[in-house]
């Protein structure tokens, strides 16, 4: 087991980099078949401890071969030092070599220098960042509230009688009143680039974080009908 250091330090987390960008209260459905992610979620789920999501910047999910022959065996992989622990709900393996594992993000993390990849994997020591302060919606973004109100009632309205549609369902509590948390839904539904995303979610600030995603809805022309 990873002994804490501090209330606010993991030691040696585990990190799964992806081309995504997952949120604090969001749900991640993951396909796993590399043997260096199997082992370790096997490992993490098994003790009951979460694993770290960040945000590539540069390589891909699956490993690839490196392009120049002679140097390294795989193409280097960077990703950004803010990312998110991910709790295993559950896990399935309805074969060899293959694992269905559903997340929830949990407390943002940042990286500390000296993150280390062996055989594959790269683990890095990590602060906990404080999870955000709640802070009402003010009136004057309220439509960002409402909008997505609006919009997870028409999502479950249309769900089909097998479950259709419940991978956009939101995880309860329904924190319609908060700021970060009504951010961060939209955030993971808006069409948005990852690069940005990964801003919105590194900001200390919910109030900042959704009068940008405010914004962001005002500039594709995003309104409230019911």
């Amino acid at each position: 087991m990873d002994a804490p250091c501090s209330p606010t330090m993991l030691q040696q987390l585990p990190l799964f980099p992806l081309q995504s960008v997952f949120f604090p209260d969001g749900l991640l459905a993951l396909q796993v078949f590399e043997v260096r992610y199997l082992d370790m979620i096997g490992r993490r789920h098994r003790a009951g401890e979460p694993f770290g999501v960040v945000g590539l910047t540069r390589g891909n999910e699956v490993r690839q071969p490196a392009a120049a022959p002679g140097g390294a065996a795989f193409a280097d992989e960077a990703f950004h030092e803010i990312g998110t622990l991910a709790r295993i709900d559950s896990l399935e393996r309805p074969r060899p070599g293959l694992m269905l594992v559903r997340c929830t993000g949990t407390q943002r993390f940042r990286i500390q220098p000296g993150a280390r990849q062996t055989f594959g994997l790269w683990s890095a020591d990590v602060e906990l960042l404080a999870p955000d302060l709640v802070v009402p919606v003010p009136e004057e973004i309220g439509f960002a509230r409402d909008g997505l109100q609006t919009l997870m009632r028409r999502i479950d309205q249309a769900s089909g009688p097998n479950g259709e549609g419940a991978e956009l369902a939101l995880l309860e509590p329904h924190r319609w009143d908060d700021c970060g948390w009504v951010a961060n839904r939209w955030c993971e539904l808006l069409p948005l680039d990852a690069a940005v995303k990964q801003r919105f979610m590194a900001l200390e600030n919910p109030l900042l974080r959704l009068e940008l995603v405010a914004d962001a809805l005002g500039q594709i022309g995003f309104k409230v009908s019911d």
